[in-house]
């Protein structure tokens, strides 16, 4: 069995070549660009590049993949600070303070502290896993196939809190998801389920069709329809290194914020917009002077920045261990998991294990080169939000109908895409959530093979297996109640927390 320090140390070789590190720094490059465009989204993003993923080495599927992830979040940022756009929805609560010092002509300061915070939450998240994994690495090894499918009942309980509306609409996403599962050849029986004829449907209903079809093409509507993305200009940048020093006097917030963005992180479907919010709320609660914040307070920026970059590490070791994304990205994630053949769970931690540092390693660079890029060039980058939909829409156009037609190089997949695409546009028109159908598709071929071999080895005697019954427990917990109700004490904190008005408006 591979010690720790083997696997980290195996994990960075696996980084250090340079095939990886040239998809590493496409992926980072990827999502700074798609951050700073307010309107397009990390996840239609993720879902853009999955296809791209076929053929590809492991190790650089993923670094692609976890290079667009980790920096997503950081340029959503970088834009809510310049001209007060939140390039992410997950960045607005960085408007709070950090669009204000722009406007008081502390521009650069307000960045320094930004990327300066966003690093080290990013770090402090890789140190969470990094003390998690010791712990719940012998608990996920002795976990079976009844274990295993109680826990992916348990992901799908979590639809419930991928929504941002009603529980019942995120329970019906999940079970269409589920049903859209069920499409194709049955693994144990080999009859054909729901494939009406159309041979292209045996090998089921890919997800790359779906997430693009469901998330990129009513991101990218709503681009078009959106065409005005306000008037700015590059704006001067210095005096960073102040912004810097900030950060190092109040290092005690800034990792006592980073904790909270990796708790966060943890809770599956709470996502970084919570995370955000609970930062900015502690660090309002926990300075004496509460009057500066919306004024371009230091502390309302090095909360949400701290938070903002720690919810990856929370987020990924729920993910990787017991496949329970924790947020939108991470359910894509989770099926480029799938796609390169790696099951979630205790091969991850074991055999896997190797890949999985590597995976750590890959955040922690794609960090460190996001922020190296944005300091010097943070007021071009601010340009690319006037970039205008009349040249975006085409080039993404061509990337879906590429990426859709590149999974399985058939037609109907391209049909499909667009037959997604249609429902996301239905979906977002009457206020369902997305998420939750992506769950149910990418956990219901897990749910339906840990079933059979849960059933073919011990008949129905495991329900009375103790840790079954804990699961189950957890499981009517989150359903009735559990989950939702810790959103809205989180909200209700966060409103305590205020009201905050932006200084000057």
């Amino acid at each position: 069995m591979l010690t720790m320090l083997d696997a980290l140390g195996s994990g960075l070789l696996m980084l250090l070549t340079p095939a990886v590190l040239a998809y590493l720094l496409l992926g980072v490059l990827i999502g700074l660009l798609v951050g700073v465009l307010p309107g397009l989204g990390g996840p239609a993003a993720l879902a853009l590049v999955l296809p791209f993923t076929f053929g590809m080495e492991t190790a650089e599927a993923f670094a692609l993949m976890l290079g667009l992830v980790s920096v997503v979040a950081l340029a959503g940022d970088l834009t809510a600070v310049l001209i007060g756009v939140p390039g992410e929805a997950v960045s607005a609560a960085m408007i709070m303070d950090g669009y204000p010092m722009t406007k008081r002509g502390e521009a650069g300061r307000a960045l320094g502290i930004m990327l300066t915070a966003c690093l080290v939450g990013a770090v402090f998240g890789l140190l969470i896993i990094l003390l998690l994994i010791p712990v719940i690495r012998p608990l996920v090894l002795r976990l079976q196939s009844p274990e295993l499918f109680m826990l992916t009942l348990l992901g799908l309980s979590f639809v419930a809190v991928l929504s941002r509306g009603s529980r019942l609409k995120a329970l019906i996403a999940g079970g269409i998801g589920l049903l859209i599962a069920t499409v194709g050849m049955d693994p144990q029986t080999g009859i054909a389920r729901f494939t009406f004829g159309e041979m292209g449907l045996w090998d089921g209903i890919g997800i790359v069709s779906v997430a693009m079809g469901l998330f990129a093409i009513p991101e990218l509507l709503q681009l078009f329809l959106n065409s005005g993305s306000g008037s700015t200009r590059p704006m001067e940048v210095g005096g960073a290194r102040r912004g810097v020093l900030d950060v190092v006097r109040h290092w005690w917030l800034t990792l006592r914020c980073s904790a909270l963005g990796a708790a966060v992180g943890i809770v599956p479907g709470l996502g970084g917009a919570a995370g955000q919010w609970v930062a900015y709320g502690y660090a309002v609660q926990t300075t004496k002077d509460k009057r500066r914040f919306g004024k371009g307070a230091v502390e309302g920026v090095i909360g949400p920045a701290a938070a903002n970059n720690s919810k990856e590490g929370g987020s990924l070791i729920t993910t990787i261990a017991f496949g329970l994304p924790g947020g939108t990205m991470m359910a894509i994630l989770l099926g480029g998991l799938l796609i390169q053949g790696l099951v979630p769970g205790p091969a991850m931690l074991d055999e896997q294990l190797p890949l999985t540092m590597s995976f750590l390693w890959i955040i922690l660079f794609a960090n460190i080169v996001a922020v190296a890029i944005c300091l010097p060039l943070a007021g071009r980058i601010a340009w690319l939000t006037n970039a205008r939909a009349s040249v975006l829409v085409p080039v993404i156009t061509v990337f879906i109908y590429v990426g859709a037609f590149a999974e399985e190089r058939q037609l109907v997949d391209v049909w499909l895409m667009l037959i997604f695409g249609a429902i996301g546009i239905v979906m977002v028109s009457c206020n369902w959530p997305r998420p939750p159908l992506i769950l149910g598709l990418v956990l219901g071929d897990l749910a339906e093979r840990y079933l059979f071999r849960s059933v073919a080895g011990d008949d129905w005697n495991w329900v009375t297996r103790p840790s079954v019954i804990v699961i189950a427990v957890v499981i009517a917990f989150v359903v009735l109640s559990g989950t939702t109700g810790f959103g809205r004490v989180i909200s209700r904190r966060v409103r305590r927390a205020g009201p905050v008005k932006v200084g000057g408006e």
